[in-house]
């Protein structure tokens, strides 16, 4: 499957994202490539779709379930994106899609992205708890290794100040894994940033920001590719559960 990509890099991406912690370009995907996304999700979503009503809200193990997802994540176009913060050896290591319908009209609280999928569970010091999602294995790790991910989340829609967008507090990535306590401390000194994104559009973000989403005004489709990318193998005998 081929992706007709537009790249749209600036030189405020990279010192954009190492001191608020995200950044926005628009216009990465046209019209062709998301409509092939979207034929290639819903096709995914018959199988491995979670459902609220009939319509699906999420699918975990993305790459593993729909293979244009996983060549739009090794593209060289997408990839690159990881590449600008990451270094040349950034690879995918989870993908996930993400939807808000009027069945599933969900909101998140403000949250740190701390898990990483693994393949199997292997006990390593600094690791831990574990957890296991759609049967596979998950597990929080040291934040050293969150520190050095990206992750990279592809809209399919437009997503406008109705339909629950993503909100994000601007540098809570440079402060390491948050305690509880924290988390409100963070919330009262620093404004929090509505992102807005375009269909086609991109946003980068990485793990350790603090960001949340509200439910959707006017709930329809939100969908969202969310794909991470690491620079490095994981410590000991833990492996990345989605790799190839």
């Amino acid at each position: 499957m081929q992706f007709i990509i537009k790249p749209n890099f600036h030189d405020a991406l990279c010192p954009a994202v190492a001191t608020n912690g995200y950044a926005i370009i628009t216009n990465v995907l046209d019209d062709a490539a998301t409509e092939t996304l979207i034929q290639e999700i819903a096709n995914a979503g018959n199988a491995a779709g979670l459902r609220k009503g009939s319509e699906v809200y999420a699918i975990r193990n993305l790459l593993d379930e729909a293979p244009g997802v996983r060549a739009l994540a090794h593209s060289p176009e997408v990839r690159d994106l990881a590449a600008a913060i990451l270094g040349p050896d950034c690879f995918p290591v989870r993908g996930i899609l993400f939807d808000k319908t009027p069945d599933a009209n969900w909101r998140v609280i403000w949250h740190q992205d701390l898990s990483n999928a693994v393949r199997e569970r292997r006990e390593t010091p600094g690791f831990g708890p574990w957890s296991v999602k759609s049967g596979v294995t998950h597990v929080q790790p040291l934040a050293s290794i969150l520190e050095n991910m990206i992750t990279i989340r592809l809209h399919l829609d437009d997503c406008t100040l109705e339909n629950g967008p993503l909100r994000v507090l601007p540098g809570s990535h440079l402060a390491g894994r948050l305690s509880a306590a924290e988390v409100p401390e963070w919330r009262a000194r620093v404004a929090e940033v509505v992102c807005t994104v375009p269909r086609g559009g991109v946003l980068l973000m990485r793990p350790l920001l603090l960001h949340a989403s509200s439910d959707a005004i006017t709930p329809g489709h939100r969908r969202v590719i969310h794909i991470e990318y690491a620079a490095a193998p994981l410590p000991g005998a833990l492996e990345w559960f989605e790799t190839a």
